[in-house]
């Protein structure tokens, strides 16, 4: 199964400890991760189900190209890494 990890800024807002899931997609992980905790969700995604501005997903350190559905390919032993950029001044 692959592994779903959420940053500590994440961790900060909403209970997310890592997941293990079963899904071909990043967007299969991502529902998994929320079924599992729903309030998770609309810190991850906008009401469009889009990636949020300031976060970053990456599998096995490489960043998703599909920030609108996450339809990048998942495979049973990759790392998912959830991250929420900082931003200000």
């Amino acid at each position: 199964m692959a592994r779903v990890s959420f940053t500590g800024n994440l961790k900060r807002h909403v209970a997310c400890p890592p997941a293990e899931v079963a899904a071909v997609t990043v967007r299969d992980a991502l529902e998994a991760a929320f079924r599992a905790n729903p309030p998770l969700r609309s810190y991850v995604l906008d009401d469009q189900g889009r990636l949020r501005r300031h976060v970053n997903i990456f599998v096995n350190g490489q960043m998703i190209g599909d920030r609108s559905a996450q339809s990048d390919a998942v495979g049973e032993a990759d790392e998912i890494y959830v991250l929420q950029a900082l931003s200000g001044g």
